[in-house]
């Protein structure tokens, strides 16, 4: 079996680009609490940016609710303002000691609205893969002619790279289908 710098490489890029889709899809609020939603905000605490989970507990008491607790109560507003300055669209709900987030019930509309968005991500990420593949096939072939690999070693490279294709793409399938019914299903 043939082994080649090219097909690690492709292969390698092609599992960087599946944690990138999970990490979008982890993004997308599908009506259902999850703290994930929050990984990108960052608080301005003591003079630097900082992010929300590094200052304050994220818990989940409720289906649809998210709490904040801060590790210092004198971050309650900075992390309310940075909220507020998010594209969540969530209000945030400040008692003085926690922060309470309400994740609203999807309207049908909105549901198709967000799948369509999973889908579109997905698709990125299969075009991306199938960009690493289209640069994989390019290296072997130049690795070919100028004759670091035989006539039989391209096809069977070829056949791995398609093969690493195929398994990534079904990978990308597996993940956009459970966030849509994730989502469909709320």
């Amino acid at each position: 079996m043939t082994d080649n710098v090219a097909l690690s490489k492709a292969k390698e890029n092609m599992t960087k680009s599946i944690e990138v889709l999970n990490r979008e899809l982890a993004n997308i609020r599908a009506g259902k609490a999850n703290a994930s939603i929050l990984n990108n905000i960052k608080v301005f605490y003591y003079g630097t940016e900082v992010p929300l989970n590094q200052v304050a507990s994220i818990n989940i008491p409720e289906a649809r609710v998210l709490l904040i607790s801060p590790y210092d109560k004198t971050a309650l507003d900075d992390i309310e303002h940075a909220i507020n300055a998010s594209d969540l669209g969530l209000n945030p709900a400040n008692d003085g000691d926690v922060i309470r987030l309400v994740i609203p019930q999807l309207t049908g509309e909105r549901r198709q609205e967000i799948a369509k968005q999973v889908g579109k991500e997905a698709e990125e990420t299969r075009i991306a893969v199938r960009n690493v593949r289209r640069d994989a096939m390019d290296d072997i072939k130049k690795q070919q002619k100028n004759g670091d690999i035989t006539e039989d070693g391209l096809h069977d490279l070829e056949d791995q790279i398609q093969k690493a294709t195929d398994n990534a793409v079904s990978e990308i399938n597996k993940l956009a289908e459970a966030k849509e019914k994730e989502i469909t299903e709320g």
